[in-house]
């Protein structure tokens, strides 16, 4: 609430919800959402988050926005045009890789798409995101891609890594196999 006083000059202030039950998060927001001129949900987990901010946007009229979602993409991304205007490469060349298939993660591969980047690898604890993975749920099946691997197969002459699973994943030998000038955003 004071981020969006202070840099918006939004006022707006936390409920905190007692639920875990996705229909029950459903259900209260939309009793209290008339009230609101947008709802900014909060450390929901995926993937219920999904599922919590979809069925929100198509039942109600005002905007919702998930902040590890798309608060985190839209930050990443205006650090990622910055970076790479220092480095001199443009976003449609380069290869970018992400470490972390969940709320974020996912959330950054579908705004980075639309922003121009065409090479985006996911990566989640199993490795890449590919084809041949028959474990995957139906959210991490859209970002599918035919390489298949570990990370560090994935980092493998990528421009870009940007990390938001977990801490120390990434060892000095991954960036090192990384292209000329990479850009590193260790976010976990």
């Amino acid at each position: 609430a004071m981020l969006f006083k202070e840099f918006a000059g939004l006022e707006g202030f936390p409920i905190c919800l007692d639920a875990q039950d996705t229909d029950e998060i459903v259900e209260t927001v939309k009793r209290i959402a008339p009230v609101f001129g947008g709802i900014n949900l909060e450390d929901i987990s995926a993937p219920r988050c999904f599922e919590i901010e979809a069925r929100l946007q198509q039942e109600l009229d005002i905007p919702i926005f998930h902040d590890d979602q798309h608060g985190t993409a839209i930050v990443s991304l205006a650090a990622l045009v910055n970076a790479l205007k220092v480095v001199g490469k443009q976003l449609s060349d380069i290869r970018l890789v992400i470490n972390g298939a969940g709320a974020a993660g996912l959330a950054m591969e579908r705004l980075f798409k639309k922003a121009g980047v065409n090479h985006i690898t996911v990566c989640d604890s199993k490795g890449i995101i590919s084809c041949d993975r028959t474990d995957l749920n139906p959210r991490k099946q859209e970002f599918v891609v035919d390489q298949s691997g570990t990370l560090a197969d994935a980092m493998v002459g990528a421009d870009v890594f940007m990390g938001v699973s977990a801490p120390g994943v990434v060892t000095v030998d991954m960036v090192k196999s990384m292209a000329k000038e990479p850009i590193v955003f260790a976010m976990a």
